[in-house]
């Protein structure tokens, strides 16, 4: 426990310390919300990826995932890397750059707004990153918040307030640039974690052959190429996972700070990479948990004889992994919670501060007040996500479908035909939002799962957008 505690100090340390030197330097919008458009290559690679995947990920989607699907959950990793990073990159990285110089926007309603002449697009734009993504962040709350629960033995509530408290020191302190620069020390703590914990799986089972047969014996379609969850349900996590990449204001974000085109290069082969290592570890130990999690070996991740999903990953760890190396799947997990939460936090801020405030109610403010405000903004921004992660409405998994579901549904088909074809147009932009959110909310609120409704209302905005542009 000792040793847990001096490591996770020092992680404190260097973190708030960067976050000072960050304070020096962040002295305009730009340079706290953007870098100053200065970053390079590997930062923005290890900023997007590690961005992408966190807690969330590693405890919510990792153990329900595989605990319901077993390796075919291997197939969203694929398609996490192969479409939500190289795809992203590959097809829209290099123009959302340039793209954002031309029209000098610094967020995504400013984006929306230049390109349609909509200030109406604009303020429902704003409105739906506050709201959506408040959600996401306290789900990243939840997750790292079980992980100190079972590593530091903290009541929930404890923790939650601790990493609160962390979080808000650190990003306040020095936006973008300073967070890159983590990010990157950050990415290598996640690689060196992601495989150490690979190993100590296989080698707990005695083997990847023994692995395998041990899940086949639990159920043979644990390593089928479709699990037990079925063929529909698992194609709509891959393609809200996947695709919604395209169009979340917090991964948009990174290509407006990159430098150059070259960087743009060398950032996608970085981050596809990291991705796969990332999200392959996940869903593969997720999938694994199942050999080692049952009501009599583990019974504070089961309630009735039913696993408890946001705990299944926190116990696994704690049983698989020797206790020489947990302070490194804590550090793993903690890292990926805290890029994402950086970015979560200044993405949702400035839709507040940049395109609320000083887009209708003080058009004319300094970019000194700005920042300053963007400052108090994410504090309270971190608050509510804290309080409402307190409240616990879901799992994990199901807040995460709602949020990015949401997002998608509402910005896929705007943001994305705005970016490649000057044929859309408002109308086709505005009504295809509504209509994708709608959808997307609608089903959520009949019963459908959450990544379904999302899946369908993303689909419906991309499907939208030039079809209704047609008509005007």
């Amino acid at each position: 426990m000792l040793v847990k505690i001096l490591v996770l100090a020092a992680y404190a340390a260097f973190t708030l310390g960067v976050g000072f030197l960050g304070l020096k330097k962040a002295r305009t919008f730009a340079d706290f919300f953007i870098g100053g458009r200065s970053v390079g290559p590997w930062m923005s690679a290890f900023s997007y990826a590690a961005a992408y995947f966190s807690a969330v990920l590693f405890i919510g989607f990792a153990g329900k995932v595989g605990w319901g699907f077993g390796l075919s959950g291997l197939w969203i990793a694929l398609f996490n890397a192969l479409v939500g990073v190289l795809g992203v990159w590959g097809l829209l990285g290099n123009r959302i750059r340039r793209m954002s110089v031309e029209l000098r926007v610094t967020t995504m309603p400013e984006f929306l707004e230049k390109r349609y002449g909509s200030p109406f697009l604009k303020l429902a734009a704003s409105l739906a990153v506050f709201l959506f993504l408040v959600p996401y962040s306290a789900a990243v709350f939840i997750g790292l918040s079980y992980l100190f629960k079972a590593n530091f033995g903290l009541a929930y509530g404890t923790a939650l307030l601790v990493m609160g408290l962390f979080t808000a020191f650190y990003l306040v302190l020095g936006g973008y640039k300073a967070m890159t620069m983590v990010d990157v020390v950050f990415g290598m703590i996640m690689c060196v974690g992601s495989a150490v914990l690979v190993g100590s799986t296989i080698q707990k089972a005695g083997g990847l052959g023994r692995l395998t047969a041990g899940l086949a014996a639990i159920d043979p379609k644990l390593t089928a190429p479709v699990g037990p969850g079925g063929a529909w349900p698992l194609f709509a996590l891959v393609f809200l996972t996947s695709v919604a990449p395209f169009a979340m204001p917090q991964l948009v974000q990174k290509f407006y700070a990159i430098k150059d085109r070259r960087s743009v290069r060398v950032g996608m082969a970085a981050s596809t990479l990291f991705a796969l290592l990332i999200a392959g570890t996940a869903y593969f130990t997720g999938a694994a948990a199942r050999l080692f999690l049952t009501p009599q070996t583990a019974p504070a991740a089961f309630a009735g004889g039913r696993p408890v999903f946001d705990v299944l990953m926190p116990e696994f760890l704690a049983r698989v992994v020797p206790p020489s190396l947990s302070v490194l799947m804590m550090l793993l997990i903690l890292s990926a919670s805290m890029s994402t939460l950086a970015a979560l936090v200044l993405v949702s801020s400035s839709a507040v501060v940049k395109d609320l405030y000083a887009g209708f109610v003080r058009p004319g403010v300094s970019d000194r007040a700005l920042t300053r405000l963007m400052r108090i903004v994410s504090a309270a921004f971190i608050l509510v996500s804290v309080v409402m992660a307190y409240l616990r409405p879901a799992t994990i998994v199901a807040i995460l479908s709602v949020s990015w579901g949401a997002i998608g549904s509402f910005f896929l088909g705007p943001f994305v035909w705005g970016l490649v074809s000057r044929k859309a147009t408002r109308s086709g932009a505005v009504a295809s939002a509504i209509l994708g959110l709608g959808t997307c909310l609608g089903l959520a609120a009949t019963g459908t799962a959450p990544a379904e409704a999302g899946t369908i209302g993303m689909l419906v905005s991309f499907a939208a957008t030039p079809l209704l542009s047609l008509v005007n």
